[in-house]
């Protein structure tokens, strides 16, 4: 089992379109639900995982793929300030394989994105 050292954590800016190559890297039977524009890439929720791809490096040709199943997640919380004052929300995972923290910019709905983790997990 790979080993995530320290808390890895990603900005999520604004949903947006499902990327069409996201199919390539589909199994069967598996679809893709929602998509996350993220600083540079983006993240696909699926009905099996959320695959986020992390580019690297100054020009970006370098991809790092984080793929997490739904079934490695053991626990998740959902942080923001409420809808008047709300800038930005926190999501944290806990997993078999460390500790995740996705932060949702201004303007994602944090309560969509809960039920999208819940309905996956539960």
């Amino acid at each position: 089992m790979a080993e995530v050292s320290n808390m890895l954590s990603w900005t999520f800016v604004s949903e947006c379109a499902i990327p069409k190559d996201v199919d390539e890297i589909l199994i069967d039977g598996e679809e893709a639900i929602a998509a996350y524009q993220t600083i540079r890439d983006n993240a696909v929720f699926t009905n099996k995982r959320l695959i986020i791809r992390d580019s690297q490096g100054l020009t970006g040709k370098k991809i790092e793929m984080y793929s997490i199943p739904y079934s490695s997640i053991n626990m998740w919380s959902t942080e923001n300030a409420g809808k008047l004052f709300d800038l930005n929300a926190e999501v944290e995972l806990w997993t078999r394989a460390g500790h995740f923290k996705i932060n949702l910019k201004k303007g994602i709905d944090i309560r969509k994105f809960d039920k999208i983790i819940a309905q996956a997990i539960l």
